[in-house]
């Protein structure tokens, strides 16, 4: 059954919530809270970068790709967990490179939309109460980019992270090499060529990485994080990592 999407953050328990950054900009968000929040255990966050096609103001459309699979896992499991979905506006990208480009180069400074959800995630784990330790992003596509150049900015920040047919900048590899970085993409992606994904993983291992997990998915086209998202393996093993 298929949600009808102007129902969908109210159907997923989510939050619409607006963050206001430090130079007064606002990023639209929806937030979800797990686990039961017992209070003996520090949460642990996760940063959620949505693709293209699902940017605007609606602050709803962020959740129509892997939201539910995620709730469904953390709720199942009894993960204690604050989920962030921020929305990227239209006609900006978390990052500015074209996803038809065979490689980039990382710019000196983030997009300001990625400043902005970065800038979020510190907001939550200080007014949360969150683990620090236990930090993790996640994304698709154009969040797919947006998670390698998040990693590359801030490499001692995340425990972990999922980067689903995205792309980054290899040369920021030796940054990226001790943490624990799963990564999928589709043998036959038409929209963002496979290799962005093969090039970090092998730049990442020829720096000295052991903690970078590859998976490609035969015959799979651009849609790879529907198979990543619903195999619960890949979100328990984020869920299982700490700095």
């Amino acid at each position: 059954m298929v949600m009808k999407m102007e129902n969908l953050a109210v159907k997923l328990g989510m939050q619409q919530k607006v963050f206001r950054s430090a130079d007064g900009a606002i990023l639209n968000y929806c937030v979800r809270k797990t686990g039961g929040r017992s209070g003996n255990v520090a949460p642990a966050v996760l940063l959620f970068l949505h693709g293209a096609g699902e940017r605007g103001d609606d602050n709803q459309l962020q959740l129509k790709h892997c939201a539910a699979d995620l709730l469904n896992f953390c709720e199942t499991e009894k993960i204690e967990a604050v989920l962030l979905f921020p929305q990227c506006p239209q006609n900006v990208m978390w990052i500015e490179q074209s996803w038809s480009l065979t490689e980039h180069e990382m710019t000196p400074e983030p997009t300001p939309q990625l400043k902005h959800a970065l800038e979020l995630v510190d907001s939550v784990i200080e007014q949360e109460k969150c683990d620090p330790r236990r930090v993790y992003i996640s994304g698709i596509s154009m969040g797919g980019f947006g998670t390698w150049d998040a990693l590359s900015r801030r490499p001692a920040f995340f425990a972990a992270a999922i980067p689903v047919c995205g792309g980054g900048d290899v040369r920021q590899a030796p940054k990226l090499k001790d943490i624990p970085i799963r990564v999928f993409h589709g043998s036959e992606d038409s929209v963002v060529n496979v290799k962005r994904s093969r090039d970090m993983v092998e730049a990442i291992r020829a720096a000295g990485g052991t903690k970078i997990f590859y998976t490609e998915y035969p015959g799979v086209n651009h849609n790879s994080w529907a198979a990543t998202y619903a195999d619960h393996d890949n979100l328990r093993w984020l869920f299982s990592q700490s700095r």
